[in-house]
């Protein structure tokens, strides 16, 4: 009798504790939900299935029902939730080193295609000139709204467009403004406050600190 209580012990003891899923929603859609799941992130429609087993029940613009291990769980925009229902404690974060020119810059994705930014804080939106627009598939004339915008040269005829994820790294922005201006200028993708308005941001001893508002 007591040879198989060791040995179920030892069973139990051998048999790794199962940790509930860590569950981030990272973008709402009428009828879906981009959900973060210990790191995989995947686009998942009411009814399916995505990473870690977790379901989508239901979706809309404020929040997500999501079924976690058989249970039903309301999740809102950018907010974790484990088993315990206490808020996830790793913070997802990027940086970027001032460099010799005294900017900062970034690698980052403008709907999937790869881009470097340059950070500009008195940039209202994430802007760019055509042949950079062009290189990123963006039909600006086609979707954009004739504007005119004010340059160091003057001002410039420019398009405000809809841009629908501009992403940082592990960081992503839904629905972020951008402006096409005509002509080569800037020279470089500027990360403007149409992004950054909707993350945290600090600057500290020549380090910039980017990281989601949660």
């Amino acid at each position: 009798m007591l040879r198989s209580s060791l040995a179920a012990l030892a069973v139990l003891l051998s048999t790794p504790s199962l940790a509930a899923p860590q569950v981030q929603v990272v973008g709402l859609f009428p009828g879906a939900a981009v959900l973060l799941v210990d790191g995989q992130r995947q686009l998942v429609k009411v009814g399916q299935t995505g990473p870690g087993g977790v379901g989508v029940v239901s979706a809309d613009s404020q929040a997500a029902v999501l079924l976690i291990e058989g249970r039903q769980q309301r999740v809102g925009l950018s907010r974790d939730f484990s088993q315990s229902g206490a808020p996830g404690q790793q913070r997802r974060q990027e940086t970027s080193a001032r460099d010799a020119d005294g900017h900062y810059r970034f690698f980052g994705a403008i709907d999937g295609q790869m881009v470097q930014f340059l950070v500009d804080t008195g940039a209202t939106s994430v802007a760019m000139n055509e042949g950079q627009a062009r290189r990123l598939g963006i039909d600006y004339r086609a979707k954009g709204r004739p504007i005119t915008v004010a340059t160091a040269s003057g001002s410039a005829q420019a398009w405000r467009v809809p841009l629908n994820r501009v992403a940082i790294g592990s960081l992503e922005v839904l629905g972020v403004e951008g402006v096409v201006v005509q002509g080569d200028s800037p020279r470089e993708v500027l990360l403007g406050m149409s992004f950054l308005s909707r993350v945290r941001w600090a600057e500290e001893q020549g380090m910039l600190r980017l990281e989601p508002k949660f």
